[in-house]
């Protein structure tokens, strides 16, 4: 059975969205960590918003970012969209019943990495399919913005691992109680 597991950014305050607040804090430490994320996982589940960010910016930045680019670019990719006609970039869209597309693949023996798409992973939590969640926790506060949870969006979790950054980010690993 395959494993999704969830990687998000978020302040200290909860807001996920336009996170250039992260660029001060970004290092060594995390890129390797976003790597071994990256290459553990057999394909990526992508939000419209967050596919059509990644579509836009990855291409032109393979040549600078090497191995991590180039596997971001060529990897399956999985896109939950209503709206989108024309897959490009290694995806397919998946349509109707999300949950139960989402499901099938899980099914299968790949590993997906959702990431972003706060839409999508409280859509997803609140469907129980997410097996992993991953939270970058930057040290900072934005005031304003799009929070990660949704209200209505409950899940139990249990805490399974946590380790800090030279710049103060934590990382903070659950899986469902």
């Amino acid at each position: 059975m395959g494993k999704l597991v969830a990687v998000s950014y978020v302040t200290l305050d909860g807001v996920f969205e336009e996170p250039a607040w992260s660029g001060p804090y970004f290092n060594d430490e995390l890129g390797a960590w976003q790597d071994g994320n990256l290459r553990e996982a057999d394909a990526l589940l992508l939000g419209r918003r967050t596919y059509e960010g990644f579509k836009a910016a990855w291409p032109q930045m393979e040549a600078s970012t090497g191995d991590f680019g180039k596997r971001m670019n060529t990897m399956p990719k999985y896109v939950a969209t209503t709206t989108l006609a024309e897959p490009e970039w290694n995806a397919t869209f998946l349509r109707g019943e999300v949950a139960g597309a989402v499901a099938e693949l899980k099914a299968g023996p790949g590993s997906l990495l959702l990431n972003g798409s706060a839409e999508l992973l409280n859509y997803l939590t609140r469907h129980n399919l997410v097996d992993e969640y991953r939270i970058m926790v930057y040290p900072v506060v934005v005031g304003e913005g799009r929070r990660l949870w949704h209200e209505g969006t409950k899940v139990a979790l249990r805490h399974t691992g946590t380790w800090t950054t030279t710049t103060g980010v934590e990382v903070v690993t659950y899986v469902p109680a």
